[in-house]
């Protein structure tokens, strides 16, 4: 009525002119109203203008998501940040955890894409607005990154890399393992690396040491092995996250090799490499042994050897100067067997580890060759390899002989031959000229007759050597006896092989003149010994022998032997003997 009584008080060209205005006015304010505010609009519109080139998976109703946004209206202004919050938004999609605008502009999305989502006023807070922050009927606008996406329903997700070529043993619940990781959250950040800290994480699997996704993902893995887990979070550290790297939430990525494996109850393992055929003794505790090693981690990594030292390693066996698990493992080999030890930690160097090569829990394998042991009590090893079809005399003390041979370690390495020289070996037994094994061992021989010796080290060289034969190492002598030529005793410069003459002064004193000068001594010695009666002392000039013989008697060295000078040695010794027993 207002507008209709007030219409009638203008003339009708007043009113003509007057709706013109007015109908101009209102177009223009309608562009206007078009070019700086769309006015209202049906649905989201999403701008999504970042796309990483790999999606593990897209985000769909009912999954939980964690992402960063800043919220400004059409103009820019920005009216809420999680950033400036310093926590990211967390909530379920689906569940009206979030405005339902953005609640539908995230389906699909991918962690770390980049979104720009525009909500209508009725897809955000509609005409009631939010406090003083939003106005009623304010199209909103959302940029946001997503961090994180998991659902109830997921597991954990295990991709191998790599595998070993061999795989005897893979982890169980109770083991022990020692690993090496990079942790990094789902959008890239790193949290942690053990590689950085340059030391494996050590821990038992299934008893609560480690996050369930870890304890599950572990089992069935062989040391060598690369997994790359992607673990939810109630199977993390779930809604609390830990110290300030996790945050709440977060699904956890771990790229974990695995270097080592063991459980507490575990005994050595023994695998014989090469077996030493024939196999006369195996060694016991107490025994001397040296062997060569090269010792390795489960990996495969060297961290010590004995061919590097350039000796081998010296011992005895199961009297507690190894650990345990070695001195345990080296008992019942054989020599020249080849054979691999693997030691649990508690039968190595346990949780301390030893110096700064080998770290604490680690299991050790020894690569062992066994070149030779002995027991304080050995004697020497004869093997007779070729007899003497005619044997009249054996080899005994004082006896000269002549003999060829061989000398080498028991892993074949040689060290001395006879046949180096243009004749043979000479010795005279029991003269301490030669190592005590191997005199003992070229007693009893016939010429022609062939033997395998083995010499302990303490009938050989001894815990020192000597020159190029190394300590306390048993030796292998193959002998052949080429000649012999029998001996006189200790102290004997010739002796009687029959009974000497009732009257040997008068035999000696060829010309009756109650004297005898060297010449008819010389004489008459040649003599026994031309007819096989007498022996001189073997291995020196017999003219100088028999000098000395002459000497013996001459007591007085005026150069001639009388009746009452001469005496046998044997009735020497016997007169020696009679005023020692008084």
């Amino acid at each position: 009525r207002f507008l209709v009584g007030g219409l009638s008080s203008f003339t009708g060209y007043t009113f003509l002119k007057m709706v013109r205005r007015i109908f101009l006015s209102l177009l223009l304010a309608t562009w206007f109203s078009v070019d700086c505010n769309p006015g209202p609009i049906d649905d989201i519109a999403v701008d999504r203008y970042f796309i990483p080139k790999s999606c593990i998976r897209e985000v769909k109703s009912g999954d939980f998501v964690r992402y960063h946004y800043n919220g400004t209206f059409t103009d820019g202004k920005l009216f809420d940040s999680s950033y400036d919050r310093g926590a990211a938004f967390f909530g379920q999609v689906g569940q009206k955890w979030q405005i339902a605008g953005v609640d539908k502009g995230i389906l699909g999305m991918c962690v770390n894409e980049h979104r720009k989502i525009t909500v209508p006023p009725h897809l955000a807070y509609g005409s009631q607005g939010a406090g003083d922050k939003v106005p009623p009927d304010t199209t909103l606008v959302f940029d946001l990154v997503l961090l994180d996406v998991f659902n109830r329903a997921d597991q954990v997700q295990t991709k191998v890399i790599s595998t070993p070529k061999e795989c005897k043993r893979s982890v169980m619940r109770t083991d022990f393992v020692r690993f090496h990781f990079n942790g990094t959250l789902l959008d890239g950040s790193a949290f942690d690396s053990s590689y950085k800290r340059s030391q494996t994480q050590d821990s038992v699997v299934g008893e609560g040491w480690l996050i369930k996704g870890l304890d599950e993902g572990l089992l069935g893995m062989c040391v060598g092995e690369i997994r790359h887990f992607i673990i939810p979070p109630f199977l993390a550290f779930g809604e609390k996250g830990y110290g300030t790297e996790i945050p709440a939430h977060a699904s956890l990525v771990y790229h974990i090799l695995l270097e080592d494996l063991h459980n507490p109850k575990d005994d050595i393992i023994v695998e014989v490499m090469k077996a030493s055929e024939p196999c006369t003794r195996k060694s016991v505790a107490g025994d001397y042994i040296r062997y060569h090693y090269n010792a390795s981690f489960l990996n495969g990594i060297t961290f010590d050897s004995s061919y590097q030292h350039n000796h081998t390693y010296n011992t005895y066996i199961g009297m507690g100067y190894m650990i345990a698990g070695i001195d345990k493992g080296l008992q019942g080999v054989c020599t020249g067997e080849r054979r691999r030890i693997i030691l649990p930690p508690h039968l190595a160097y346990g949780q301390q580890g030893a110096g700064k090569d080998i770290p604490g829990s680690a299991v050790l394998v020894f690569d062992i060759h066994v070149i030779d042991f002995h027991g304080v009590k050995d004697t020497v090893q004869v093997d007779i390899t070729r007899k003497s079809e005619a044997c009249n005399e054996t080899s005994e003390v004082n006896d000269f002989i002549q003999y060829h041979y061989n000398c080498s370690l028991l892993d074949g390495t040689l060290l001395f031959t006879s046949r180096d020289y243009e004749t043979p070996q000479d010795v005279v037994l029991g003269g301490d000229k030669i190592i005590d094994g191997l005199d003992e061992a070229l007693r009893n021989m016939c010429v022609g007759e062939r033997r395998t010796v083995i010499v302990p080290p303490h009938l050989g060289h001894g815990e020192k050597g000597a020159g190029i034969v190394p300590g306390s190492a048993v030796l292998r002598f193959e002998l052949e006896l080429v000649s012999l030529q029998k001996g006189v005793p200790e102290g004997y410069l010739f002796i009687w092989l029959e009974e000497s003459p009732g009257h040997l002064f008068e035999a000696l004193d060829v010309n009756q003149d109650q004297q005898v000068p060297l010449e008819e001594f010389s004489q008459f010695i040649k003599q026994q010994v031309s007819e096989g009666k007498g022996r001189l002392k073997p291995a020196q000039d017999p003219d100088s022998v028999i000098i000395d013989m002459f000497k013996n008697q001459d007591r007085n060295t005026d150069g001639l032997i009388t009746q009452d000078e001469l005496k046998l040695k044997v009735d020497e010794d016997a007169e020696k003997t009679r005023h020692e027993e008084l």
